[in-house]
């Protein structure tokens, strides 16, 4: 008998014992949010509902409070598709005809005056639709990249603050719906933030950070809108080959917060031929860079923990001065590119550029009458002709000029 008590309670003491928690690694939050089973997190799906469960999971078990609305980790927003793509989309009440997305937010409350932002949108282009540069069937687009790999970052970020004893900041960690398709959660959310914008100090975005070159090239944006981030950039550089641009303003959720007048900053690895393509896979992504990526956003957050409050500066709106085009060369620029001229980083098929013989890795240094020295004056120079026109573009190519003709 008394053994039989002792196998019972020996039974009951295991089942009740915990299980370790899982220590979750860049790649296993990659492989998830990029797996196949999520068929491309499409904002609105029920694909991207998983992956904001999943979220939700990994936030509480690294220990942050909700910071959705009505106590949960979701904020949730609906909006009707844009039939026009000048529209701005408007938000609105649930029916047939909308779409809803998801923001998942956490918070680590430190009870500090100021609130540090981190974010990263975790949706993307389902099967493909009008944002996918891949020419076929429909297919899954995974986009491990774009933006699993800001993701993955992001829930690193937030285990490595909630586990320090930097408490001059809250935190706030965001991850967006709706980007993809305007910036939408991050536009909503700093509308009808569930935080006071107020005592926000400053933002940080990841978007596309998976893809770290051997150069170790890596941009970073919006350095312009507090005085002191050039210098805290570059004093706790850790071998990055930095890129530093000012505007505030970009094709990512930090632009959101700029708008309300909040130093941000964007971190960026660079375009490659699998961006908005179903081959923009778990794979091809250089972890040891995004462990680098890692260390160096707390090394910076680290630095202004004890620092008063940033105080915001605006910037020029490089998006302004952007002319409209009425042809495209059908290439993808090298934006890390720091040299004279526009290298191009992919081809199109069946694109002008293609058809001309222009490859991976030449530099567009002129193009008909005019000289093209960086990116900007390459879309000046392309901005000027229409469909039919034709003209020559010379490149360098490993150190020889090449002249060819172009038809658009």
């Amino acid at each position: 008998m008394k053994q039989s008590i002792w196998l019972i309670f020996l039974a009951l003491f295991i089942s009740c014992k915990q299980e370790p928690t899982k220590t979750y690694t860049l790649q296993d939050d990659v492989a998830f949010l990029a797996s196949d089973s999520l068929m491309g997190r499409e904002t609105g799906t029920e694909n991207e509902l998983m992956a904001a469960d999943y979220l939700v999971k990994r936030l509480k078990g690294i220990g942050l409070t909700p910071a959705g609305n009505a106590g949960t980790y979701y904020q949730t927003f609906t909006f009707k598709p844009k039939k026009d793509p000048h529209q701005e989309v408007q938000y609105t009440k649930a029916s047939d005809s909308t779409i809803t997305g998801t923001n998942v937010i956490g918070f680590i409350d430190n009870k500090a005056a100021k609130t540090v932002i981190l974010g990263a949108h975790y949706d993307h282009l389902g099967l493909g639709g009008e944002g996918s540069l891949y020419r076929g069937e429909a297919a899954i687009h995974n986009g491990a990249d774009d933006n699993a790999s800001g993701v993955a970052v992001l829930l690193q970020l937030a285990k490595g603050l909630q586990e320090s004893d930097l408490k001059g900041n809250n935190y706030l960690i965001m991850a967006f719906s709706g980007e993809e398709i305007g910036l939408l959660g991050s536009n909503y959310f700093a509308k009808n933030p569930t935080i006071d914008l107020e005592d926000v100090n400053y933002m940080i975005n990841m978007d596309m950070v998976g893809r770290l070159r051997e150069s170790k090239v890596l941009s970073v944006s919006g350095t312009g809108t507090a005085l002191i981030w050039p210098q805290v950039l570059n004093a706790n550089n850790q071998g990055f080959e930095l890129v530093l641009k000012e505007s505030g303003v970009g094709p990512s959720d930090h632009t959101s917060f700029y708008l309300q007048d909040i130093p941000v900053l964007h971190f960026f690895t660079g375009q490659h031929e699998d961006y908005h393509k179903p081959s923009d896979d778990a794979d091809k992504l250089n972890y040891e860079g995004m462990e680098g990526i890692t260390s160096y956003i707390m090394e910076v957050i680290t630095e202004l923990n004890d620092d008063d409050k940033l105080a915001f500066r605006k910037t020029k709106n490089e998006s302004e001065e952007v002319p409209r085009f009425k042809v495209a060369m059908g290439v993808i620029p090298d934006y890390l590119f720091a040299g004279k001229g526009m290298r191009i980083d992919g081809v199109s098929e069946d694109k002008p550029a293609q058809k001309a013989g222009l490859q991976k890795g030449d530099v567009v240094v002129q193009m008909g009458d005019s000289v093209v020295t960086d990116m900007m004056s390459y879309m000046r120079a392309l901005s000027v002709f229409d469909t039919g026109d034709s003209t020559s573009v010379i490149v360098d190519r490993d150190g020889e000029k090449i002249t060819v003709p172009i038809s658009f």
